[in-house]
């Protein structure tokens, strides 16, 4: 197998959103990074990452949004350097993975991609409505994936808290308490030069917290997504009499049976889960990864 066809498996056609929308985010900045090296060797010019900015990142003047309407989509998708891309994938790597443990990769769809417009609407709002920032509302733009991010972040946190993570030099931690220090640092930022994406995380680190709480308490805001992207099958249901049954340790369970568990975690968390409703999760993700293999 070449390397570009292992790519192809691991992004594309694996079925898992982190390794997803990691590889869009990158695919996005090598294409516009790539064409402005040939513009630079051919031209001596760097206009590709004006026209980028100009057309793909989100502004907060509302008449220039008018005629820039798609950019609180496009702008979660473009990033203002290597390291700005690097840190904000590393982030949703962590997270996106765990995210992805408990609750369906339909999900994590919904959390990156609602997350990262709320962020976009967040920070609009702010810049037309504080004070602070109204010298610089006419010019500022905002760029990059950390509000969908953020989303995810804050999302598995508050899904899982006492989900525990080993850190360099630190040691084990709970993921709630280093997302409330992502959020504590955004805040106390927000008299910095970058206000602008400090409140876009803000916004998406809310929704992905109220995301999980509306979750919780029974209600999915990701259900018209789902359902709207969800193939529809020929075939009716005409009669059914069979509860999902789970005998055997080495038994594979059945997708539907997984389903309702992965509904259970996602109004209840997986704390609450029986040992046996464990077992199960643990056989069909072992089940999972032979097939990979």
């Amino acid at each position: 197998m070449s390397i570009f066809d292992e790519i192809k498996l691991k992004v594309f056609q694996s079925g898992n959103r982190t390794n997803l929308f990691i590889g869009i985010n990158v695919i996005v900045f090598l294409f516009f990074t790539i064409l402005g090296v040939f513009e630079w060797l051919f031209t001596k010019q760097s206009t590709i990452n004006t026209w980028v900015t100009e057309y793909g990142a989100v502004p907060s003047y509302l008449p220039k949004l008018l005629y820039r309407f798609w950019t609180p989509f496009t702008y979660m998708f473009l990033h203002a350097g290597f390291f700005h891309l690097l840190f904000n994938m590393l982030w949703f790597f962590w997270f996106g993975r765990i995210f992805e443990e408990y609750l369906k990769g339909n999900k994590l769809t919904f959390v990156y991609i609602a997350g990262g417009l709320a962020g976009a609407i967040f920070y609009i709002a702010s810049y037309n409505l504080v004070p602070a920032f109204a010298d610089n509302v006419q010019i500022s733009v905002a760029v990059g994936a950390s509000a969908a991010v953020m989303a995810v972040v804050a999302a598995t946190a508050t899904l899982l808290p006492n989900y525990t993570i080993s850190l360099i030099f630190i040691g084990p931690v709970k993921i709630v308490w280093i997302a409330v220090i992502l959020f504590v640092l955004d805040f106390i930022n927000l008299t910095s030069g970058n206000a602008g994406g400090h409140l876009a995380h803000i916004g998406g680190a809310l929704f992905g917290y109220f995301f999980i709480k509306s979750l919780q308490g029974g209600n999915d805001w990701s259900k018209p997504f789902e359902n709207a992207f969800k193939p529809k099958s020929k075939l009716k249901t005409v009669y059914r009499n069979q509860t999902p049954s789970f005998s055997s340790n080495n038994e594979k369970p059945n997708q539907e049976l997984v389903d309702s568990i992965l509904d259970k975690i996602s109004q209840s968390g997986y704390d609450k889960l029986t040992k046996k409703e464990k077992d199960i999760l643990f056989n069909a993700s072992k089940s999972n990864e032979e097939k990979e293999k």
